[in-house]
């Protein structure tokens, strides 16, 4: 942190420069629209290439059959989806493993959509800070060892294996005293707790699994509160309205922290802020106290002027494209400032070029992240209407198809029809097909509903993923090689990840 205006960096990309590199990227990708920069410097803060964030098998056979074991235990107990109303269980498990959760300060994060991106925002700027992270976020793309993150990176299958053992035999003391056994989520809860008090971290960036009140990462005492924007989704468990969700989310909330709240329904925020009120909580709210001045679409993302809780913050390169990942960074650099005490009555900011290199560093895998070229591929998790209208405006806004085709498999408890309604004016037709898991929704019914959307002529059914995504590539190349036609494969984050694994991600 600095309390003076920051020197500028010693290497600024002068105009040619930067035609010369918008040059460069459009012939390799003709698919990306890019606005000119004119006099604008874009100056250089990425630091090196980050690796993949989704990590591959391990290439040790007896590693990877550890790592294989463990995953089964723990599939073998009571799945993520289903909710019982209590952190007992969590508790006593903390309370046998010592409370590790309490051995560091953290940042909790709640919402609708965008909790994972902005976790992993908020991640990459206390890192650029110098400060060791923990990362705890679901659900994985492909590897559950995604899901537990130490600086920046997921946890090693190795330590993954290792954390897992170390607290079995608390666990199992647990689920002989309660009335169900500790679940799936509950356990991998567990691990992050003790793997980040193990590290050790100096703070832990930890996203909600559902909800807020009853998830099971809420035996933490944040001092910085985050929620991003709540939409429905989750009715059956959450409310089916957005002030019954934002009840449920506001739980996040203790005693004394900050609240960093994105923009949110109305109802919505009348509850969170009343929730704030109760629990004597300071809050900052996206549009008031902080928010996006202006954005940009750039060469492999989008050039950003956020205001900040202690003062605004120019030429910021994020490597991720939407409007929503423009406000998602907003929120995350509130959330860091709030954590660093940073605030306009202290008449300072977060030293810029940690809040540059931090925000060039950021990925986030499965949310418009391109995964082949001619034609272009694209992943987004989008599974609820919400999300799935964010990510129709920012595949519109930074991709310049002639023609999209789109690949649909959605969960059977969501909002299918709202999802293909979102998306139905920017694809040109349509795969509907499902993944391999015993949620994905039944194709045929997919297809039925599809069809009343699209219409018969726009639809294609393809019940096995991997024939669904040959099949729109197919369609796409049908524009010609270079024609700029692309693939959009969406609807859940398994469909994403199975998607990825089809196109060589690991």
């Amino acid at each position: 942190m600095s309390d003076q205006p920051q020197p500028e960096p010693s290497e600024p990309f002068d105009a040619d420069m930067f035609d010369d590199l918008v040059e460069a990227e459009t012939d390799r990708d003709p698919d990306l629209a890019v606005i000119e920069a004119g006099s604008r410097t874009l100056r250089t803060q990425a630091g090196p290439p980050q690796a993949d964030a989704v990590p591959a098998r391990p290439a040790d056979p007896e590693v990877d059959k550890a790592l294989r074991e463990v995953e089964e235990e723990l599939a073998g107990r009571w799945g993520e989806t289903k909710l019982d109303p209590s952190v007992s269980r969590i508790a006593a498990l903390m309370d046998v493993l010592g409370d590790p959760q309490r051995g560091y300060p953290s940042i909790h994060i709640t919402g609708t959509n965008g909790k994972t991106s902005t976790a992993r925002m908020i991640e990459a700027l206390l890192g650029a800070g110098g400060l060791r992270t923990g990362r705890y976020t679901s659900p994985h793309v492909q590897s559950v060892t995604e899901r537990i993150s130490l600086d920046g990176a997921p946890i090693p299958a190795e330590r993954f294996i290792e954390t897992y053992h170390d607290i079995k035999p608390f666990v199992e003391m647990v689920d002989t005293g309660e009335q169900f056994r500790l679940s799936f989520f509950e356990v991998l809860t567990g691990m992050a707790y003790a793997a980040f008090a193990d590290a050790p971290v100096d703070v832990a960036v930890v996203e909600v699994g559902m909800g807020g009140t009853w998830d099971a990462t809420n035996v933490i005492d944040a001092s910085v509160a985050v929620v991003t924007p709540i939409a429905l989704d989750h009715t059956d468990r959450l409310g089916g309205t957005p002030a019954e969700i934002a009840g449920e989310k506001s739980g996040i909330i203790k005693p004394g922290s900050t609240v960093i709240l994105a923009q949110q329904p109305v109802d919505a925020a009348q509850v969170l802020l009343k929730k704030a009120v109760d629990a004597d909580a300071r809050v900052a709210r996206e549009g008031l106290e902080f928010g996006v001045v202006s954005r940009e679409v750039a060469v492999g993302g989008q050039l950003l002027t956020l205001r900040g809780l202690g003062g605004e913050y120019e030429e910021i390169f994020l490597p991720l494209y939407g409007a929503h990942q423009a406000h998602n960074a907003a929120v995350a650099l509130a959330a860091v400032e709030a954590f660093f005490g940073v605030g306009a009555e202290h008449a300072r900011t977060l030293d810029m070029d940690m809040v540059r290199t931090g925000f060039a560093s950021v990925t986030s895998p499965g949310r418009l992240e391109v995964v082949r070229r001619s034609p272009t591929v694209v992943l987004d998790a989008a599974h609820n209407p919400a999300g799935a209208q964010a990510a129709a405006a920012g595949v519109t806004e930074a991709f310049d198809f002639s023609r999209l085709i789109g690949v649909v498999a959605p969960s059977s408890d969501k909002d299918a029809r709202g999802v293909l309604d979102a998306f139905e004016p920017i694809f040109a037709e349509i795969v509907v097909t499902q993944n391999s898991s015993h949620r994905s929704m039944d194709v045929d019914e997919l297809a039925a509903v599809a069809v009343e959307i699209f219409g018969e002529d726009r639809v294609q059914v393809e019940p096995r993923l991997d024939d669904a995504i040959e099949a729109a590539i197919t369609l796409a190349e049908e524009e010609a090689e270079y024609a700029g036609a692309g693939v959009l494969v969406t609807g859940s984050v398994i469909t994403v990840g199975e998607a990825r694994l089809l196109l060589g991600r690991h």
